[in-house]
């Protein structure tokens, strides 16, 4: 392996090589994603709320409640929702 500098030559070209085709698949997947919402949409299915659930799917479901508690917390104090008398 060639040493330049106290650089490995072979293991940077490799290193960069694998960043660069991670990158193409990240970019084809990125428009694989999208033609899946734009079928959705297309089904008429609304985007911004499967965007929502996907993300909401990720969490935890402690940090779900959290997150819907605050939320609610927050709209309250905002007048946004009304408790039931």
């Amino acid at each position: 392996m060639a040493d330049t500098g106290g650089i490995a030559q072979d293991q940077l070209r490799s290193i960069v090589a694998r960043i660069e085709r991670l990158e193409e698949e990240k970019t084809v997947l990125a428009t694989d994603i999208k033609e899946v919402y734009a079928e959705a949409k297309g089904n008429g299915f609304d985007i911004k709320i499967l965007r929502k659930i996907v993300r909401l799917r990720k969490q935890e479901q402690a940090e779900r409640l959290e997150e819907e508690e605050i939320t609610d917390l927050y709209m309250h104090a905002l007048g946004m929702l009304t408790t039931p008398e």
